[in-house]
């Protein structure tokens, strides 16, 4: 198994609560973002204290309550499956603090992580405030929802997006790094890529490759699975007759999104 690709794990750790995925520093190559999945059944409640850690909590599937101090933030969530393809709520919460979820019915949620010092405001992203970009042509298209990006000045190192893929197109194309810092041209992220597949036996190709080959991974992505990409380009290829879904989290020294394409292949924005 790649060290690159992690497998779903399902895992209660209490009465209605699974933890689905659990990407960590001690489990990944990862040092500046860390990824939880957990689903809950109705009324299930989850609860984190968060340290030196922010967070941004996606609403994926289902409703919930949230809760972070003395502020509860209700009936968070728009959506029966990520492929309605529409907007959802989310929370960021800031470093040293704790907040708890709380099921309304049976939900998914997705835990994004990264190292913090610095304390902000807690932050509902409501659903109706997502921008939805529409990018590509020919057979790169697809829909990003910027639920957190660089733009938004309300975290301090993460960068949270969802994108969807259209069957037989590719994204996260033409392949394109991240891993240098070297601003204003290219700044150093971190990221994982949490996927879905509608119908949910599909799978797509993941390929993660840095110039000197020192890495060079190409993974068959399942419904559920975490590709890790610690360095280079990572490019997705999603097969006829299924759509793909992603959920990406970035982090780095500086938040801000600033990538470079592979030379080989950057041709294809010229066609």
């Amino acid at each position: 198994m790649s060290k690159l690709l992690q497998k779903p794990v399902k895992k209660e750790v209490a009465e209605g609560v699974t933890v689905v995925q659990a990407v960590t520093r001690g489990n990944s190559p990862l040092e500046f973002v860390e990824f939880r999945v957990v689903e809950l059944a109705p009324c299930a409640e989850y609860t984190e204290l968060l340290n030196k850690t922010e967070c941004c909590i996606v609403a994926l599937t289902g409703k919930i309550n949230v809760a972070v101090g003395e502020n509860v933030y209700h009936d968070l969530g728009t959506r029966d499956s990520v492929f309605d393809k529409v907007p959802t709520d989310s929370i960021y919460v800031s470093n040293d603090r704790s907040f708890k979820l709380e099921a309304i019915t049976k939900a998914r949620v997705a835990l994004c992580y990264s190292p913090s010092d610095k304390q902000l405001p807690t932050k509902w992203i409501k659903a109706g405030d997502v921008d939805v970009e529409h990018r590509g042509i020919l057979s790169n298209k697809r829909m990003v929802h910027n639920i957190l990006p660089d733009s938004a000045q309300y975290a301090n190192s993460l960068l949270v997006v969802e994108v969807y893929t259209e069957s037989g197109n590719w994204s996260s194309y033409p392949p394109h790094k991240h891993d240098q810092d070297n601003l204003p041209n290219e700044s150093l992220l971190e990221e994982s890529y949490y996927h879905e597949m509608n119908p949910p036996q599909g799978f797509v190709f993941q390929r993660v490759y840095t110039d000197d080959r020192s890495i060079d991974e190409t993974m068959s992505v399942e419904n559920g699975d975490v590709v890790l990409v610690p360095a280079g380009y990572h490019p997705v290829g999603v097969p006829d007759g299924y759509e793909s879904y992603y959920l990406n989290v970035m982090a780095g020294p500086t938040r801000t999104w600033k990538f470079f394409n592979d030379p080989d292949h950057e041709w294809i924005l010229n066609r």
